[in-house]
């Protein structure tokens, strides 16, 4: 059974870590290289030490060249900027790139879509949980057969995530939009202050909370007469995104060059 040989990128990181365990673990994936942005703490030591493994002779590195020939994908939970470099090179050798990065501008999203058009395999997603997926699956048909209910998102994370809302956030919020046929951005309510006078009827709010470590705990509200609906789902380990990021990087190297959803990695896409 041939491997599939892995880049983690963002290896000195928690989730890079978490990764990088998981690859170690599976029989079906070897760790080909790890990456870390110039001058961070992580560069020259080895992955598997970073990660509380035994040593496996795979060092951080900054050379993104260096490590692609002798790869067929990458795990990517870094930033916006670098994961659109990413994805350019992906795309330049028709690897598998498997996006986990939130916090990404429209324009980001539009050189994420041009470099899978040019020949990139990419699984990108808010949240790789299998269990936010079929979440979002549930919100979605929630949304369409309670069409009268008022919609809201909340969510919280440890204290030092940079972006609000969550990408997982914004992936139920775009799955309770396609329940109702809407565009999100016309319906999103990110910030209340002030007198902000009744709540427009067909928009989706969003709450953010951060503090201490958790790891992520959102829950989608549909608020009708006289009766309340909570969808939930609570982050325990960050090995439930590693994971699903794996599961995604398998699936899509039988897969075409194109931009694909977890929605589509699990057989969930309407």
């Amino acid at each position: 059974m041939t491997q599939l040989r892995i880049i983690v990128a963002g290896a000195g990181g928690r989730m890079g870590a978490a990764i990088i365990r998981a690859v170690a673990a599976h029989d079906r994936l070897v760790l080909a290289g790890a990456l870390d942005r110039p001058g961070a703490a992580a560069l020259g030591k080895d992955a598997g030490t970073l990660a509380g493994l035994e040593a496996l002779g795979v060092i951080v590195t900054d050379d993104v060249a260096a490590l692609l020939p002798a790869a067929d994908a990458i795990i990517d939970f870094t930033a916006p900027a670098a994961s659109v470099a990413l994805a350019r090179r992906a795309a330049t050798r028709g690897l598998v790139h498997i996006i986990g990065t939130t916090g990404f501008a429209p324009a980001d999203d539009a050189a994420i879509a041009e470099a899978a058009a040019a020949g990139a395999r990419i699984v990108k997603s808010g949240n790789f949980s299998l269990g936010v997926n079929l979440l979002a699956g549930l919100v979605r048909q929630a949304a369409a057969a309670l069409a009268d209910y008022d919609i809201e998102v909340l969510e919280m994370h440890h204290a030092r995530k940079v972006d609000a809302p969550s990408g997982t956030a914004l992936l139920l919020g775009e799955a309770a939009a396609a329940g109702r046929d809407v565009a999100l951005d016309a319906h999103a309510v990110r910030v209340r202050d002030g007198h902000t006078g009744p709540r427009p009827a067909d928009s989706i709010g969003f709450a953010t909370l951060r503090g201490g470590t958790v790891v992520g705990d959102h829950t989608v509200i549909l608020a009708g007469p006289a009766e309340r609906l909570e969808l939930t789902h609570r982050a325990e380990d960050r090995a439930i995104f590693a994971n699903g990021a794996l599961r995604a990087a398998l699936w899509a190297a039988d897969r075409a060059p194109g931009l694909y959803s977890m929605a589509d990695v699990l057989g969930l896409a309407p």
